[in-house]
């Protein structure tokens, strides 16, 4: 008797332990690709250009002129402020010296967000190391994300 409970446990608990549980299907991951310097207008990209150098900049003249509705959405306004800013450059100008300027490398569209990014080399008095600077403009040509990285040659989506 003892053994047919024993064998009749061990039956149920295989038979739970079997079942496969189905996931939701997750959404398909947006399409992001390299787009050509030449595929993008000459105003957008100063645009991005001038933004992302206005944030770095504070790091020279510790003045930061906070973002208009009409240049970024609303997180980046939000995120983006002075204290923060004064936090980050502390950093910077201890390790990397002084801000010179901003070199466009690459552009690439996320097509499922409509975003362009534009990756920027951050030049430093110091040549320690390279910072990238990746500007995100939506579609309404607003910047969507401001976001400083340690250079790599190769994209990475983080």
């Amino acid at each position: 008797m003892k053994k047919i409970i024993l064998i009749l446990g061990i039956v149920l608990f295989i038979s739970c332990k079997s079942k496969k549980v189905v996931d939701a299907p997750e959404p398909a991951e947006a399409k992001i690709a390299k787009i050509m310097l030449s595929d993008v207008s000459e105003l957008q990209k100063d645009k991005a250009y001038e933004l992302g150098k206005r944030v770095l900049m504070t790091c020279n003249t510790s003045k930061f002129k906070p973002f208009n509705e009409s240049e970024a959405t609303a997180s980046v306004i939000q995120n983006t402020t002075e204290e923060r800013l004064t936090k980050t450059c502390t950093k910077f100008r201890q390790y990397y010296g002084t801000f010179k300027d901003l070199q466009l490398v690459e552009m690439y569209k996320n097509y499922g967000d409509k975003i362009l990014i534009f990756r920027y080399k951050a030049l430093y008095t110091k040549k320690v190391a390279n910072k990238e600077l990746r500007v995100s403009m939506n579609e309404e040509n607003k910047v969507s994300a401001i976001k400083s990285l340690d250079w790599v040659d190769t994209f990475q989506n983080k």
